[in-house]
């Protein structure tokens, strides 16, 4: 059976896109722990990150980079961090957070709450900057 993720990349489940190129997609995380949390994932299924050819991982990475870059442009923070954890869904993918303090990404605390008109401003605008790098 095909990852939630994988289901979103085929469209068969609604995303908060904010990009995507030919092998990777980004979208909102739909439990964020800051506004602006966004995850990067290769269209690929594979289970494990570090299980990607070399080929695909370098370009998640540097897809991943231009996504924080947009990140950072359109949520006011002082970083943006990166975690991978892979445990919850098996399909490699990278949390970027925007982060003002190192207790930003913690996965422990409460979730935001977000209403869609508002996950539809915060992709629109990081697609917007995404589109200028």
């Amino acid at each position: 059976m095909a990852s939630v993720f994988t289901r979103i990349v085929n469209g068969e489940i609604p995303s908060y896109k904010v990009a995507e190129t030919e092998h990777c997609y980004a979208f909102l995380d739909i439990n964020p722990l800051k506004e602006g949390h966004t995850l990067v994932i290769p269209k690929k299924e594979v289970d494990y990150l570090f299980d990607l050819d070399e080929s695909l991982y370098s370009e998640l990475m540097l897809f991943a980079r231009k996504v924080a870059a947009a990140v950072r442009a359109a949520v006011p923070c002082k970083r943006v961090g990166v975690a991978v954890l892979g445990m919850e869904v098996p399909h490699a993918h990278i949390h970027l957070v925007p982060l003002d303090t190192e207790g930003d990404l913690d996965f422990r605390k409460q979730k935001l709450e977000l209403t869609p008109e508002r996950f539809k401003e915060i992709s629109a605008s990081i697609a917007a900057e995404y589109a200028k790098l």
